[in-house]
């Protein structure tokens, strides 16, 4: 009888509290997230599942006419609002953010390489960079007007990261400490050295600029993204994921690159990476950088993988020693702050190859 009625009350309890969890969301009502750069591959999958989830969002793209592309896609319902703005513009944002509780800022330049010869540094720091920093600090300039955002989730990127240490040889782990030196950048020049340099500078003024001005600033460095995608385009993530099939000279080497300044190729399923931007906006002891990745593996595995279901394309060798032990590129501090990846590589390889043949990307699967 004790038992009974003990577990009678547990589940009153129980009852209590989600009464109280409808009441209060029934009296707050969603919250409001601005995303922007919501055109893009990252952040248009990022809206749709905002959406999913009962939010309200507001989208924003430089070129509006890019929205009408998406829009029967996306759950479209009274909770969506759309504007333009741009990084270039001060103010721009203003009207996006205003009311928001929180601001996704996945806009981003996607630019590895220019065409310039005479005083490149000088051109890249003038045009690429600089410009980049300054729609950063128009953004949480505007988050600031708007006196209602809580938090800024930032989408970064791998590219900030190294797998080398300051003697040049391999870690064997790989976390969010092990940032590129700016310096050897600039010096070295890698491939994709420019959308590198523009993504850890960008980043490290808008942690600068947020903590001068207590402002809450969390980001996302993703990993290589592949999986299913909205846009009409295919993304660069998932060119560079499927080079070893398509054969693409210049999505392979940057592959090749990533390998080797890595020591491996981490990877992220497209709805993992939207659901980790979610996860850290909402929890309340997020603080800092966290790196996204289910998985890492040599490339040589990966090409191994990825020829049981479509014939590779692989040119040439992997560029691996022999006895190569991948660096392991470590999710542990997302992880320890609960968050749960729901997809493994397999997903990740699957679900890359049903959108890419769908859209014709790639011809053909094998038949199991």
């Amino acid at each position: 009888m004790e038992e009974e009625e003990e577990e009678e009350e547990e589940e009153e309890e129980e009852e209590e509290e989600e009464e109280e969890e409808d009441f209060v969301s029934k009296e707050l009502g969603p919250k409001t997230y601005c995303v922007t750069g919501a055109t893009g591959f990252i952040g248009s999958w990022l809206v749709n599942l905002l959406l999913l989830n009962g939010y309200k969002v507001h989208a924003t793209a430089r070129d509006p006419a890019k929205f009408l592309k998406l829009l029967s896609s996306w759950t479209v319902t009274d909770r969506l609002r759309l504007f333009k703005a741009d990084l270039r513009e001060e103010g721009s944002f203003d009207e996006a953010v205003k009311g928001c509780d929180g601001v996704f800022h996945v806009a981003a330049s996607m630019i590895f390489n220019v065409d310039q010869q005479d005083n490149i540094e000088e051109y890249v720091r003038k045009n690429v960079i600089d410009p980049e920093i300054k729609g950063t600090i128009s953004l949480l300039k505007s988050c600031l007007k708007s006196e209602s955002v809580k938090r800024v989730v930032l989408t970064s990127t791998i590219s900030t990261l190294t797998g080398k240490d300051a003697d040049g040889e391999r870690r064997r782990l790989v976390d969010e400490s092990c940032q590129t030196s700016v310096d050897q950048v600039w010096k070295n020049k890698p491939s994709g050295w420019i959308y590198s340099l523009l993504k850890r500078l960008s980043e490290d003024a808008a942690f600068n600029f947020a903590s001068e001005n207590s402002i809450d600033i969390v980001s996302v460095i993703t990993s290589t993204v592949s999986g299913p995608f909205l846009t009409s385009y295919i993304p660069s993530s998932i060119r560079v994921f499927t080079a070893p099939i398509t054969g693409d000279s210049d999505f392979l080497r940057i592959l090749s690159n990533v390998n080797e300044r890595m020591g491996s190729v981490a990877v992220v399923h497209t709805n993992d990476i939207c659901r980790a931007h979610i996860f850290l906006m909402e929890h309340e002891n997020a603080k800092g950088r966290y790196l996204c990745c289910v998985e890492s593996c040599a490339l040589s595995e990966l090409v191994k993988r990825l020829s049981r279901h479509c014939a590779v394309n692989f040119q040439r060798s992997v560029d691996e020693k022999k006895n190569w032990m991948p660096s392991e590129v470590s999710n542990k501090k997302l992880k320890d702050l609960g968050f749960r990846f729901e997809h493994g590589i397999d997903d990740i390889i699957n679900e890359t190859i049903d959108a890419c043949v769908e859209c014709g990307f790639i011809s053909r699967r094998f038949q199991f």
